[in-house]
């Protein structure tokens, strides 16, 4: 848990530098000598040489680790009537949320795509230990339904953490950063709980199949 919140942590003060999204920059080898890879769907995609993800017929998904963007309650809260506000419960209640829907994209797109889903490591299995970080909630929704009204243009956004493991030696084989906003539109819409959800989860659907599409045309060679 430590270690991911040290992830965390840099990689919060990496994406909101000053740097616009397009000019961020990611280095070509990373600290446990994993290779930055060209032209990828995600924004960062990081390979160890010689790595051959052909083998993994089998996925594990860690518990996803979900840290809230910066001062992302006290920030909302300055802004929120009083009986919206979120809370430490609320906040705790989100993040579970994200996590289990995490899980529950992944996995049911890594199983449509022919991989078995399991519980552990070991010969041909790929360890996914995710972290959903800097996130931004546009709208809540911790009032009581009917009470309010919202419109946004977006949901909000989240970043992408994933480290990649071999399920057998359990060395680090890949990680992929990839921050994402909900689709905006430029038109106001409704939000609440369930809205919010459905923007975060086709972004997760998305992570999910990239992946698999990337094992598949692995593992046709």
């Amino acid at each position: 848990m430590m270690y991911l919140r040290l992830l965390s942590l840099a990689l919060v003060v990496a994406l909101t530098g000053c740097a616009t999204p397009a000019e961020q920059k990611f280095p070509a080898v990373t600290h446990d000598g994993l290779k930055l890879q060209p032209h990828t769907a995600l924004r960062a995609v990081y390979l160890k040489p010689g790595a051959d993800l052909s083998q993994y017929n089998s996925v594990a998904i860690l518990q996803p680790y979900v840290a809230f963007s910066k001062n992302w309650q006290r920030d909302y809260n300055e802004q929120a009537n009083f009986e919206a506000r979120v809370s430490d419960k609320d906040m705790q209640k989100i993040r579970e949320r994200i996590a289990a829907e995490f899980k529950k994209e992944f996995e049911e797109v890594l199983e449509k795509g022919g991989h078995k889903i399991v519980a552990d490591g070991g010969s041909g299995v790929l360890i996914l230990r995710p972290a959903i970080i800097d996130l931004d909630v546009t709208a809540p929704d911790v009032m009581t339904p009917g009470m309010t009204t919202t419109f946004v243009a977006s949901a909000g956004s989240m970043t992408l953490y994933m480290d990649l493991y071999d399920g057998k030696t359990q060395a680090i084989i890949g990680r992929v950063i990839d921050p994402e906003a909900a689709d905006d539109s430029g038109m106001m819409q409704v939000a609440d709980s369930v809205t919010n959800m459905a923007d975060f989860d086709r972004i997760m659907r998305r992570w999910a199949t990239i992946l698999n599409e990337h094992l598949a045309k692995m593992q046709k060679g």
